[in-house]
């Protein structure tokens, strides 16, 4: 697979990683799409691997979905804003404290802009559980696999 290709792979998966964070985008279709792409043009053993881990990882969190609180932020009063500040900073620390960043990002991005749009640390921490308890669950879990797909297909390019 040439590099321009495996670029390609690399936007399509970002854009599904991001399409997590937007209402009506099937992100973890997309970042499963791109895994298909990849393991049909380079059909290496650690490609299917992959692609197997990636479609049972994905299958799981659509399983998982009704366990989980509504993703509609209107009917829970949750800002859009706040999930997607979440959701950026939850991808960003993804990659900068490997796997375990996401969480961390993905609360601490949310936790910054209710604390901000309120103003003191212990109503910012209150509306941070709540958002949490009403949509950000949902999110964080959906993006988490994306990620982990995401992180993986990288670690198999790159070490694979």
């Amino acid at each position: 697979m040439d590099v321009w290709q495996l670029v390609l792979v690399a936007l399509v998966m970002l854009l599904g990683v991001i399409g997590v964070l937007i209402p009506g985008v099937p992100g973890p279709a997309i970042v499963w799409a791109a895994v298909v792409w990849w393991a049909l043009s380079d059909t290496s053993g650690t490609a299917w691997a992959v692609l197997i881990g990636s479609t049972a990882l994905l299958l799981l969190n659509q399983a998982l979905r009704p366990l989980l609180p509504s993703r509609r932020t209107r009917e829970t009063g949750t800002r859009r804003r706040t999930l997607l500040a979440g959701g950026l900073a939850g991808i960003v620390g993804f990659f900068v404290v490997p796997v375990v960043g996401a969480v961390v990002g993905f609360v601490g991005g949310v936790y910054g802009v209710e604390r901000v749009r309120l103003g003191s640390h212990r109503d910012g921490w209150a509306s941070t559980r709540t958002v949490m308890r009403s949509a950000g669950y949902p999110v964080l879990v959906e993006l988490f696999c994306c990620l982990l797909v995401m992180g993986t297909w990288l670690g198999a390019t790159v070490w694979g």
